[in-house]
């Protein structure tokens, strides 16, 4: 705000949720009964919209709202009650980096200790590639497991990279799960969101995996309403349950009247054509934000998901005397980065290296986080801004 920048951080839209999504939110505010507490589990007619939505995404599976689906507050709410149902004192999780900044707060809170094995990117430097080129080096995730390993998180489509993990990556991930007698936490919140010619493959429809998994949805990612807080889980009874039982403890319930728009908005989006409408939207933006960065030019990851473009800013160079505030003296270059960025050029972007451990920090520090998930109007904005970048080449 002090620097009137244009913000393509935080991964929030700054555009309203589709209509008929607010027409039900104003509708249900209205009713009594979504003025009082929700079961714990979630209101049954969003538990029963979702089974419908996620029947044909999960394979072979008629999902029970009963006893495989819980509404969470939010992705995040619904992360920290499986880490808090399944971690003893000191049990490990496995952790694909980079990854989503929360998942460290939410183990250690449990008494978790994170364990780290990263992504790589293939190809040769000042290159663009595919998300797909970010790969896992499946003997090193297995010398990362010990007596302690309990969890094995996987994000997918990614945040930050955008990659979208093939059928072959989740079997050599499932394998290596089975093995170990591991839980797989997936974290599917961008399910909504993969670009063509992609295909979003579940690791719970794979063989033999589903007893082990429990996969996070988002309806802020869903629908473009992040603010609401509402997510969900589903898995086996089993898993799902011992999760439930930490939701109950964590916030007893969600809020009622927007699980019940949510709902809704589960009901009326073949109607509307939402999900393609929504793709196609966001295909458009991901194109425009390339063209930014193939116009400066700057090499970045091409994403297959989500709503964020990870650009290469090696090339990138800022004044040898340029003087910055004490607080990121000591954090990675990308910090630097982003500060000069954003009160230079007047964009924000995320310093990426916030997504590693302390060990793997280098691995980001040439990189910046775009989110692209704003208007048209903004996007161009920020377009003007970075072609001043070819000044710094």
């Amino acid at each position: 705000m002090q620097m009137k920048a244009v913000n393509l951080g935080q991964g929030f839209m700054n555009f309203a949720p589709p209509d008929f999504l607010n027409e039900a939110a104003r509708e249900t505010i209205l009713r009594t009964d979504c003025s009082q507490y929700s079961h714990p589990k979630g209101r049954i007619r969003l538990r029963k919209a979702l089974a419908k939505a996620y029947d044909p995404l999960f394979r072979d599976r008629t999902l029970d709202p009963e006893t495989e689906i819980v509404v969470t507050a939010g992705a995040n709410e619904g992360i920290f009650a499986i880490f808090a149902a399944f971690l003893d004192e000191g049990d490990e999780v496995i952790l694909m980096e980079p990854f989503f900044d929360q998942y460290i707060a939410n183990i250690e809170m449990n008494g978790g200790v994170p364990v780290y094995v990263p992504l790589r990117p293939q190809g040769g430097p000042n290159a663009t590639i595919s998300s797909k080129d970010w790969t896992l080096d499946i003997d090193e995730l297995r010398s990362k497991i010990t007596p302690r390993s309990k969890v094995i998180v996987l994000n997918t489509p990614h945040n930050p990279i955008g990659k979208v993990f093939s059928k072959k990556e989740l079997e050599d991930i499932g394998k290596v799960a089975t093995e170990n007698n591991l839980l797989i936490l997936t974290d599917e919140v961008y399910d909504r969101l993969y670009f063509r010619p992609n295909t979003h493959e579940r690791i719970a429809n794979l063989p033999g995996l589903w007893e082990r998994t429990i996969t996070v949805g988002s309806g802020g990612k869903t629908f473009g309403a992040t603010g609401w807080r509402i997510g969900w889980l589903i898995g086996p009874k089993e898993l799902v349950e011992a999760a439930l039982a930490a939701h109950v403890r964590i916030v007893f319930c969600v809020n009622s009247p927007l699980q019940e728009a949510m709902a809704i908005g589960f009901e009326q989006a073949d109607a509307h054509n939402f999900f393609e409408n929504q793709l196609e939207l966001y295909e458009q933006k991901r194109a425009y934000m390339m063209s930014i960065f193939d116009d400066i030019p700057l090499p970045y990851t091409k994403p297959q998901g989500s709503y964020f473009i990870l650009v290469d800013m090696s090339k990138l160079k800022l004044p040898g005397d340029y003087e910055f505030p004490e607080i990121i003296q000591n954090r990675g270059y990308d910090f630097k980065i982003c500060y000069w960025l954003a009160k230079e050029i007047g964009v924000v972007a995320i310093p990426p290296s916030e997504f590693y451990c302390a060990e793997n920090r280098h691995l980001a520090e040439y990189y910046a986080r775009f989110a692209f998930c704003k208007t048209d109007e903004t996007l161009k904005q920020a377009r003007e801004r970075l072609l001043k970048l070819k000044d710094h080449i």
